[in-house]
């Protein structure tokens, strides 16, 4: 390698290891945190090994120097000094695999053009996901799919504090650079994602160009191989507007495209979806969970053997065509007017108090005023209602005007519907995509619900089902450890410091820990099981609007050739 392009070299006065060496940096050059550099080492063989690191730590410190006052001697030019600049480097590669350290005063060079997949170990990867932008150049940093589709490995997680770390717009780029750079091939065509919109009304215009997008941004989609446009097959599905007869999807701006989220009395019952009522950590620890088993099953009996048609079910001799009527129905199983008769046992379970019958039906009770309006019969279309999740490409469910009570059970209830369909299906083609925020809530790390069952089943079980995670939270040390550590690919956002200091960051080396602290928005370390170090990296603007006020007219509004599909053609 030619001297003039030497930045530097190995220090001698710092220990050298295969993982890690320091470099004094030459006269008029420079490094800084990111750049990715190269030493070459010859062994007595004569076989040239190549190591690649990335700036983990850049030091500048005057040499002569013993008191800190003597920098205002330096400075008048009183006492002689020089500065030396130092950069410590993180091994990422080291090819051929030889494990030696670099030897003192060996030429470091920056590592420039195709030598950058050599020190990214990015040369023999076959399906190459652009991810986002190195920080040091601006170049694509990719993924290697195979981590992520179930072939080698699969999920991502994503942490960071919440409007800091935009962890769901990296998910949905995510999502964006899976369906259009090509690396899927034909089956992107039929692969499905899942969003789940659990505030504010971020997910609900990706279909939408993204008025605030400026040139500059546009051209870093164009580094990526990417264009900048919104998603094509975008479907979304809102709860009904409480009081609404005709069952109209409320989602707040969004008023055209959107799906109705609700199940009937009927699907209510056969489909045993009353345990996702009893989804918070409290319940798990009370004994009226034998009451919700038994229950459960005996409307799933009623279910199948009195239909009472038009999504309705009779129980007990009554018909239920709302979740009111139906919770009476319970109640007086439960809490007959003679109190000599006691509850029916196939009601309530054997050897079941009162006391826990009476926790029952308050918990029951009330969760009425939270879902009424997602479980009825009295719609006109209710015999026929059936939630498709596979209509279109992305399918958002939102669920940010609902109590929190109402998203674990929508959350769950949809999750299991997604799970089981890839479970019959036989087969891991094409990918199913989910993509959920606040995982702590939903898979919490010291207790358990049927939510955070079927969410360990995804983490554990999905990547050979083919249904793949993408899960975010502020804090990764409140999430399931099994849900986390099955993640292949981990993205990390701004941290807040004590959670930065957990166990769970223990993939961060020191240094990048504390950088995380003050990422700036749009900036994420990037883990991934083919280097041993995070890299950080950029993603660009969203090309989607991400609110309101973000969201520009439509291809057909605006004349285009190439118009947007109805995002709801063919959703019964």
């Amino acid at each position: 390698m030619a001297e003039i392009e030497s930045v530097g070299r190995v220090l001698g006065t710092d220990h050298s290891t295969p993982l890690a060496f320091w470099v004094a940096v030459g006269e008029h050059q420079h490094l800084q945190l990111d750049d990715l550099v190269a030493v070459d080492r010859v062994l007595p063989t004569g076989e040239i090994i190549s190591i690649y690191g990335v700036v983990a730590k850049v030091r500048a410190r005057h040499e002569g120097a013993t008191f800190d006052s003597d920098v205002f001697l330096i400075a008048d030019g009183v006492l002689p000094a020089v500065v030396s600049e130092a950069a410590e480097i993180q091994v990422t590669r080291v090819a051929p695999e030889t494990f030696v350290p670099p030897l003192p005063g060996a030429p470091v060079r920056r590592v420039v053009g195709e030598e950058r997949d050599e020190a990214l170990d990015m040369t023999e990867v076959e399906r190459k996901l652009p991810a986002g932008l190195t920080r040091e150049s601006s170049q694509p940093m990719m993924l290697d799919l195979d981590f992520l589709d179930g072939t080698k490995g699969a999920h991502v997680n994503i942490s960071g504090i919440s409007g800091v770390a935009t962890k769901t717009s990296y998910a949905t780029f995510l999502l964006y650079s899976l369906f259009n750079s090509g690396v899927l091939g034909a089956a992107a065509a039929n692969t499905k994602a899942l969003i789940f919109n659990v505030k504010g009304e971020d997910l609900l215009f990706l279909d939408r160009p993204n008025n605030r997008l400026d040139e500059d941004q546009r051209a870093l989609y164009g580094v990526l191989g990417l264009e900048a446009r919104p998603f094509r097959s975008i479907g979304i599905l809102a709860p009904p507007r409480r009081g609404d007869p005709n069952g109209t999807p409320h989602t707040g701006a969004r008023t055209t495209g959107v799906g109705p989220l609700y199940w009937t009395v009927a699907q209510f019952c056969r489909l045993r979806l009353l345990p996702f009522l009893f989804a918070d950590a409290e319940d798990e620890r009370q004994q009226y969970t034998i009451v919700v088993h038994a229950v459960t099953d005996q409307l799933e009996r009623c279910a199948r053997t009195t239909p009472a048609g038009d999504g309705a079910v009779r129980v007990a001799g009554r018909t239920a065509r709302t979740f009111d009527q139906l919770v009476d129905v319970v109640c007086d199983q439960l809490q007959p007017e003679d109190p000599e008769e006691g509850p029916d046992p196939r009601w309530s379970g054997r050897s079941v108090t009162t006391g826990t019958i009476n926790a029952f039906v308050r918990r029951l009770s009330s969760a009425r005023r939270h879902v009424d309006h997602l479980i009825r019969a009295d719609l006109a279309d209710a015999e026929t209602h059936a939630i498709d999740l596979d209509s279109q490409q992305v399918t958002v469910v939102d669920l940010h005007l609902l109590h929190d009570r109402a998203k674990r059970f929508v959350v769950g209830v949809v999750l299991r519907q997604a799970f089981e369909s890839k479970e019959e299906s036989g087969t891991a083609e094409p990918l199913q995509f989910v993509v959920l925020d606040e995982l702590n809530k939903y898979a919490p790390r010291s207790s358990s619900s049927p939510i955070k069952e079927i969410l360990l089943d995804v983490a554990e079980r999905g990547r050979s089902l083919g249904i793949i995670l993408i899960g975010a939270q502020q804090t990764a040390s409140e999430v399931e450890r099994r849900i986390v550590s099955n993640s292949a690919v981990r993205v990390v956002g701004r941290l807040d410091t004590a959670e930065a200091g957990r166990e769970q960051y223990g993939f961060l080396p020191s240094a990048q820990r504390q950088r995380s602290t003050i990422l700036k928005p749009g900036a994420m370390f990037v883990s991934q099981p083919r280097l041993p170090v995070p890299v950080l990296i950029e993603f660009p603007f969203p090309a989607w609007a991400t609110r309101t006020a973000e969201a520009g007219p439509d291809s057909a509004s605006s004349g285009s050739a190439d118009p947007l599909p109805d995002p709801f053609a063919g959703l019964t």
